[in-house]
């Protein structure tokens, strides 16, 4: 049976309280996403608030890949390419190689388009989003094909856009183009519908841009990002057409974590907010205007800032890794939310850790990995999560 989630209670304390860039007394924060600065600046090192490990994939003949990481496990580790060859790279937890499987090609059992991978270790299964055709196919790890299944394809959807593995039964998904319901449970099984997540907007915005000409259609966005971030236990929801997000909660009850203002229907054109990172105390952010020029190529102006939960108050930042011995700075952009338990991924070039090992600039478990590296080897994994 599908289930409505309504909170319209919420929404109007929401709304009633944006009224500055500051902390709520409510719970969550206010962020005013035309700001176009914070100051003053803090200079943060990673390791003091995230724990990092380095993963290097092990690089043979079968297993020379981009390193686009698809899901981290506690057992297994996949990777892909990032060109449509179909190739998928299973490995183990430390990187060992495992086997390399490629099911692409036009039959009932194969995929046309590996648009993304989610891993179920539970059930040794794994799903494959074919983006183009709008079907899920389900693999075992060896790669023998199981079954498949159809995406939503009403309120305007287009195609699952965002896929976690949300519990034994459900996938928890996000539909871009759905016109009033984006975020929805989605059985394992059958690709049936259990539960629509219903997060109040006024109006259906849209957080890219098109230019339609007689030559054809073009289209720019922002960007990689999520719209669906695991953290304690619990998912952050981003709907760019509301102003708020907020907390799905373990019964599914929706609770508001920051709201944004002005809001986003009486702004022409509109910012839009995107969460990068979430540790205990930091939350990285930034706003984003919606506006693209294709002549120039350029666009997407935004400003990145932070909210830090102790101090109470928006601040720009600097990121440095602790690993390297001089200030090494990190970009919040590079990493990308991977598994339900919170872990983002980035990775880092096998010739570029081998510069600066041989330049004497990195310490610690990250020399030690760059000391057995050769220059032509797979992308090293950099996976963070939040300290406890």
């Amino acid at each position: 049976m599908k289930t409505l989630i309504y909170i319209e209670t919420i929404l109007l304390l929401v709304m009633t309280s944006c009224g500055s860039d500051n902390a709520s007394t409510d719970g969550f924060i206010t962020v005013d996403v035309t700001k176009s600065s914070y100051s003053p600046k803090k200079e943060l090192v990673l390791q003091d608030f995230m724990d990092v490990e380095y993963i290097p994939l092990e690089t043979n003949d079968e297993f020379v890949n981009h390193g686009n990481v698809q899901a981290v496990g506690e057992k297994y580790i996949i990777v892909t390419n990032y060109r449509n060859d179909g190739d998928i790279f299973v490995y183990n937890r430390k990187g060992k190689a495992i086997r390399k499987i490629n099911r692409k090609g036009q039959g009932a059992e194969e995929y046309t388009y590996c648009s993304g991978v989610t891993l179920d270790e539970d059930n040794n299964e794994m799903f494959i989003d074919d983006h183009f055709i709008k079907k899920v196919f389900v693999y075992d790890l060896e790669g023998n094909f199981k079954r498949s299944f159809k995406q939503k394809n009403d309120g305007g959807s287009r195609s699952y856009d965002d896929i976690f593995n949300f519990d034994k039964e459900n996938l928890i998904c996000y539909d871009e183009l759905n016109n009033e319901i984006p975020f929805l449970l989605v059985s394992k099984q059958d690709g049936n519908i259990t539960k629509e997540i219903k997060v109040p907007f006024k109006e259906k915005k849209l957080f890219f841009q098109i230019l339609r000409q007689k030559e054809g259609t073009r289209a720019a966005g922002p960007g990689l990002y999520s719209r669906i971030i695991p953290y304690n236990n619990n998912w952050i929801l981003i709907e760019p057409s509301s102003d708020t997000i907020y907390t799905l909660m373990p019964d599914c009850s929706l609770r508001p974590f920051i709201a944004k203002t002005p809001p986003v229907h009486t702004m022409n054109p509109e910012f839009y907010q995107i969460l990068r990172l979430i540790s205990d105390r930091y939350y990285f952010m930034e706003s984003v205007k919606n506006v693209y020029d294709f002549r120039k190529r350029e666009g997407f102006p935004r400003t990145y800032f932070m909210y830090d939960t102790q101090e109470k108050d928006f601040f720009s930042y600097i990121i440095y890794n602790g690993d390297y011995s001089y200030k090494k700075e990190l970009y919040m952009i590079m990493f990308i939310p991977i598994n339900a338990k919170g872990e983002l991924w980035a990775t880092i070039d096998a010739f570029e850790l081998c510069r600066d090992y041989e330049k004497g600039k990195l310490k610690g478990k990250l020399k030690d990995i760059a000391a057995k590296l050769g220059e032509d080897d797979n992308r090293v994994i950099m996976l963070v999560k939040p300290k406890k």
